[in-house]
């Protein structure tokens, strides 16, 4: 978790937004392998996570930690991503990537 200069949460949240990117999980193994992907569920905002890491916010983490909001990646998981190659909504804040999974529409 790392602090910038950035100005105001929205200025973060903004940027954050606009490195914020689809990709499959193929291409996000080798970062899980290295123990760096951290999982996002979907009842809760990407950039609000990734917000509270930038922030270095120990309290929220832990909370959604706590109530697996957020979550590591387990093994069984990873496998059910690489087979059918998830799409992941993805966002890096050093040394964590924060994935989240793309809703099919209309969900």
């Amino acid at each position: 978790m790392s602090q910038n200069s950035v100005g105001t949460t929205s200025e973060l949240k903004a940027r954050l937004n606009s490195e914020t990117a689809k990709i499959g999980w193929h291409d996000l193994q080798k970062h899980y392998a290295a123990g760096n992907v951290m999982a996002v569920s979907g009842n809760v905002d990407l950039i609000q996570v990734a917000v509270a890491f930038h922030q270095d916010d120990r309290g929220q983490v832990e909370s959604w930690l706590a109530n697996s909001t957020l979550f590591e990646v387990d093994d069984q998981q990873a496998l059910d991503w690489h087979i059918n190659n998830t799409e992941h909504w993805a966002v890096v804040i050093p040394p964590f990537v924060l994935v989240q999974e793309v809703k099919p529409k209309g969900v």
